[in-house]
């Protein structure tokens, strides 16, 4: 939560790899920069939802994992000390005198410029909706994997068809004690090769089933109750955690609310990255102008472009084509290798 009127000169709501990349290059120009995300961790989609998928739009990188990528943008940013709010979710945004107002979930925070980073929006997952749920959020019931070692020698599942639930399993089978997986279908969405690996694996693989209840005894968890679909068999598996992967949600009706040009679930954005609000600018999936093309590599260049904009924005006698990187960057190798 940040400090009532700790200024900053740029915040940047989004923490996935083009809010990343914008941070980084916020740094070497000495911004005074803030990093927002409604997620519980740094890379959003790429580290929520598939961390094991490798990416081939990334110059210099013929096949790069998305996790591997994220670890390389957050060693980045490393040298620089960006305030970084996790598990945020921005709810207005608010026009004051010589500076913006951020109201998120838990506070409220203050720039003198924002960047709009967030992909398709803030992302929320999709809860398990049978009694007993939301108590064992957090202990028993989980919809991220932040820490696979908090799950040494448990027993596991994950309920969910597709790559992320795929990944999960397989990243935790050698972790945990035991590790199945529920799905709804007879056949999983996730690439073919995921699959294949999955079927060759020690996982446990319940399809098509569904939970059907939480065992819960002397208010301590014991596991879950299976129902197969289009049938009336049951299965009970002893369990210590439960990991629910049935997808996120995200909405952008509330960017129009707060005065911003949105059309086709997008921010409508100048050459130079600005919105239709003084010192807003959005970057990556989330803009759009004429000719767009949404990959990670054209959410890394507009970054730069939103940033030298930005700083001009907030102070007028800054350069917006400033030096380059090896002469921005003096000093500061040694800490990024």
């Amino acid at each position: 939560m940040s400090d009532s009127k700790n200024i900053y000169d740029l915040t940047i709501v989004g923490a996935g790899p083009v809010g990343l990349f914008a941070a980084f290059y916020a740094g070497i120009r000495k911004a005074k920069t803030k990093i927002i995300d409604s997620l519980p961790q740094l890379g959003g989609q790429l580290s929520t939802l598939y961390p094991e998928k490798y990416i081939y739009d990334v110059p210099g990188f013929p096949a790069i994992k998305a996790s591997e990528l994220i670890e390389n943008l957050e060693k980045q940013i490393a040298p620089f000390a960006h305030e970084t709010c996790l598990e945020e979710e921005v709810r207005n945004l608010v026009q004051e005198d010589g500076y913006l107002r951020i109201e998120t979930s838990k506070g409220v925070h203050y720039s003198k410029a924002v960047i709009f980073a967030i992909g398709n929006g803030s992302f929320q997952p999709r809860r398990l909706t049978i009694d007993g749920a939301a108590e064992l959020e957090g202990n028993h019931v989980h919809y991220y994997v932040t820490d696979m070692n908090k799950f040494s020698g448990k027993k596991v599942a994950i309920a969910g068809g597709g790559d992320s639930a795929i990944d999960w399993a397989l990243m935790l089978e050698p972790i945990a004690e035991e590790v199945s997986i529920i799905h709804r279908r007879p056949e999983f969405r996730g690439h073919e090769h995921s699959v294949d690996n999955l079927k060759n694996s020690e996982v446990s693989i319940y399809t098509p089933y569904v939970i059907d209840q939480l065992l819960v005894e002397n208010n301590s968890f014991k596991g879950i109750q299976l129902k197969e679909t289009k049938a009336d068999n049951f299965e009970k598996l002893d369990l210590d955690s439960l990991i629910i992967n049935y997808g996120f949600t995200s909405s952008l009706s509330h960017l129009k609310d707060w005065g911003l040009d949105v059309s086709r679930n997008a921010i409508e954005v100048n050459s130079d990255m600005s919105t239709n609000i003084p010192g807003v600018y959005a970057v990556g999936d989330i803009c759009n102008y004429d000719g767009k093309v949404k990959l990670i590599a054209t959410g890394f260049g507009e970054a730069p472009t939103a940033v030298n904009n930005a700083l001009h924005f907030v102070k007028p006698d800054t350069r917006t084509q400033p030096m380059h990187s090896t002469s921005l960057f003096e000093g500061k190798e040694a800490n990024m290798l």
